[in-house]
């Protein structure tokens, strides 16, 4: 099992110390950075570079969200997971679309933070489905079967919290046509914004894969 080091912040003294030392106390994870604030975190990702960063949404200075879309817009290879006591819809969908790999409530066993430690360190993303099956995703309808494949190579591209002009760059087409297949996107799918398409994604990659 390779190492893994984690940059964690919150603001919160005892949940800080309380997940440091649920962390560091499994074989192969050590905490290279302990915060009390965002702009703290951000610094320490950047000088660090860790693994993977876990961060409260609610934070002093820059919040959760914030850190995720310094490291997206960076392009910082640490893998962002968020905390948080409760976490709304519009908390997920713009964690999703801004990059981040992963959330976690804090009542959840801790455990399982560390399940969702090791899954973003090894590639993966953590999306409970508990959080993930809003109304919004339950009860829409999504045709991603009338998306061609360029389109759902770029929805999925898009749940990775890439900007136009990185999928364009990875896929060697111009800003302007990434956003014309994103035009065509939101039409086929009847949805009106990013981070509800990277929703979307996000539950239907299954279906997306299939018919790629």
């Amino acid at each position: 099992m390779r190492a893994v080091s984690i940059v964690v912040a919150d603001d919160h003294p005892a949940v800080l110390h309380g997940v440091v030392d649920v962390l560091q106390s499994n074989s192969g994870i050590t905490v290279v950075a302990a915060c009390s604030d965002g702009i703290a975190a951000l610094q320490a990702i950047r000088r660090l570079a860790p693994t993977v960063a876990v961060l409260d949404i609610f934070m002093p200075g820059l919040n959760g969200l914030d850190v995720v879309a310094g490291v997206s817009a960076e392009r910082c290879p640490t893998g962002v997971v968020l905390l948080s006591a409760t976490a709304s819809q519009e908390q997920l969908l713009t964690a999703i679309a801004g990059g981040a790999k992963g959330i976690v409530l804090k009542d959840a066993a801790l455990p399982e933070l560390v399940q969702c430690v090791r899954c973003v360190a090894a590639g993966g993303e953590w999306w409970p489905s508990n959080l993930i099956n809003t109304a919004l995703v339950r009860e829409a309808h999504y045709p991603v079967e009338l998306l061609t494949n360029r389109e759902q190579q770029i929805a999925q591209m898009v749940a990775g919290g890439l900007s136009n002009k990185e999928i364009g760059r990875q896929l060697d087409l111009s800003e302007g046509t990434v956003k014309v297949h994103l035009h065509n996107i939101y039409r086929k799918l009847k949805v009106n914004n990013r981070t509800t398409l990277a929703a979307m994604a996000i539950t239907q990659r299954q279906n997306l894969q299939q018919h790629l």
